[in-house]
């Protein structure tokens, strides 16, 4: 019914940059938010990027500087652009939606199926 299709992942050097994106899809009437999680070998899932409808946007501190998040016209894609990265950026990475289904009355938070991103030389 509602998916999130991310691609951009891979294999950067220390230094590089990568381009993720996330393509929401299915019978959705409202996608209210969207954004990024990480989660590392034997940590806990943490923040990334999120940016609201309305422009709000929140980084985590261990990517300030280095990371850009944005949306399309349509407010169904989402991307993450990361830049110097380092080998600690080395996790899956994980799109998430807030999403009202078109059957539904209430909003729910959907997830990718998340996409590698190994940072090494």
């Amino acid at each position: 019914q509602v998916q999130l299709v991310e691609s951009g992942g891979g294999l950067v050097q220390p230094g590089g940059s990568l381009r993720l994106s996330c393509v929401a899809s299915g019978n959705i009437a409202s996608i209210n938010a969207m954004g990024w999680y990480r989660q590392a070998p034997g940590k806990e899932r943490e923040l990334v990027a999120t940016q609201s409808n309305g422009g709000t946007t929140k980084y985590a501190d261990s990517v300030e500087g280095r990371i850009t998040i944005s949306r399309d016209s349509a407010g169904n894609t989402v991307y993450l652009q990361m830049s110097s990265l380092k080998p600690e950026d080395t996790a899956v990475y994980y799109c998430n939606a807030d999403i009202r289904p078109s059957i539904v009355a209430s909003t729910r938070t959907y997830w990718g199926q998340g996409t590698q991103v190994t940072v090494s030389s």
